[in-house]
């Protein structure tokens, strides 16, 4: 598939083993060193390093960062479908939405973290039992802002984060803007096929959906293959535990601006 949407670079913030401070000084940081995408994630617990270690909340979070950037755009990735009921997410959305001047993503999934699900009270139900929720959930979502007043800045992007061949990369095709996915090259060229049959099964361009990756190595050869693949939006990790290192973002960042030169 080709894509003619320009290559952005996301960080995700993991809101873990860090004070809050320390949090908000990185997302100025990776502001300032022109990142596209600023995103940090929907759970109340460490996913590694010590598991009762610091951690803080998305979507609170997510409303401070809408008032502390200017330019970045910010979001979950991903939202835990589970937490909140749909209409409410969306009206949070949309009021995180218009604080940040139209730069919010909402980012969802359907959620896997069972001591997230334990702790807080709600019912981890089956694999399953989830992802039939979330195909409830998406279209409420959308439902829910056509009524709200007043409604979104924009037509908010929804980007849908999984890899299951058979349900999520068919909601991501039924409903979402951004499909974000996990894996080498070959992995995801795998599932960018899955998702472009799921859109043409339904009568969707395939093209109407951006691509983004997690990537973990240096740009020099991960990135054209990806590239190549259609992926546009390459989203580093930064986890807290040892201080937040930007080193590897801004090669992700210089190698970007090579390909716009």
């Amino acid at each position: 598939m080709t894509d003619p949407r320009p290559v952005r670079i996301g960080l995700q913030l993991q809101p873990q083993h860090a004070d809050y401070a320390e949090i908000r000084r990185t997302v100025a940081a990776a502001e300032e060193a022109g990142v596209d995408v600023v995103f940090n994630w929907d759970h109340f617990f460490p996913l590694y390093g010590e598991p009762d270690g610091k951690h803080f909340e998305c979507w609170t979070m997510l409303g401070a960062w809408a008032e502390a950037t200017s330019r970045v755009e910010i979001g979950a990735l991903v939202t835990c479908n589970s937490y909140r009921n749909p209409e409410l997410l969306a009206d949070m959305a949309r009021t995180v939405d218009h604080v940040s001047g139209g730069r919010l993503i909402l980012g969802i999934g359907a959620g896997w973290f069972e001591r997230d699900y334990d702790e807080y009270g709600f019912e981890f139900g089956t694999k399953g039992d989830r992802l039939r929720d979330l195909s409830r959930a998406l279209p409420r979502i959308r439902d829910r802002w056509a009524k709200l007043n007043p409604p979104p800045t924009r037509d908010i992007p929804l980007l849908v984060g999984g890899g299951g061949e058979r349900k999520t990369l068919r909601y991501t095709a039924e409903h979402a803007t951004i499909w974000h996915g996990f894996g080498d090259p070959d992995t995801v060229a795998h599932k960018c096929s899955v998702l472009d049959g799921h859109c043409r099964d339904i009568g969707r361009d395939p093209a109407e959906i951006e691509r983004s990756v997690a990537v973990e190595q240096a740009p020099d050869e991960l990135g054209p293959r990806l590239h190549e693949l259609g992926v546009r939006l390459f989203t580093v990790g930064q986890d807290g535990q040892d201080g937040y290192d930007l080193g590897l973002l801004k090669e992700w960042i210089a190698w970007r601006d090579g390909l716009r030169a």
